[in-house]
């Protein structure tokens, strides 16, 4: 109604975020995999009177996380990190991705350990194509952690 306060919370967009890996800002088309979830297990006493299972939460579990991001000339900083993979010695850094709000200010972070590349898909060539060149990488990670700013 006209002349009423409105309220002033609103749902966050997601187009305005960043990604930080090993504290080295990197420019990002697209982030997904920011799920965790636990599993389920199911167990049944065998003196128990009811004849069904209880389910109790199990061990967690969390999907690699996969960026999207334009090729640019000279740039082989995931390539030369996704080479150096040897027998567990590969360089595991930490990763903040934050979602901004209209200022620009953090709003809502994802704080990620010990993470490492397991696949880098690069563009698909195309003659007739006039789309930008996007890469994708996947991230394995051993676990996370949401703060609210």
């Amino acid at each position: 109604m006209a002349g009423e306060a409105q309220d002033d919370i609103w749902p966050l967009p997601k187009f305005s975020f960043n990604v930080e890996i090993g504290g080295e800002a990197m420019a990002c088309q697209e982030v997904s995999g920011l799920d965790i979830e636990t599993e389920v297990i199911e167990y049944r006493a065998g003196n128990s009177k009811v004849f069904s299972s209880i389910k109790m939460p199990g061990m967690l579990k969390s999907s690699n996380v996969t960026l999207k991001k334009g090729i640019f000339a000279k740039d082989n900083k995931l390539f030369d990190w996704f080479s150096t993979i040897k027998m567990n010695t590969i360089e595991r850094k930490d990763m903040v991705i934050s979602l901004l709000d209209q200022e620009g200010a953090p709003t809502m972070v994802w704080k990620f350990v010990n993470v490492f590349p397991t696949k880098i898909t690069g563009t698909e060539l195309k003659a007739e194509g006039n789309e930008v060149a996007v890469e994708t990488i996947e991230l394995a990670h051993e676990g996370f952690v949401v703060e609210n700013a």
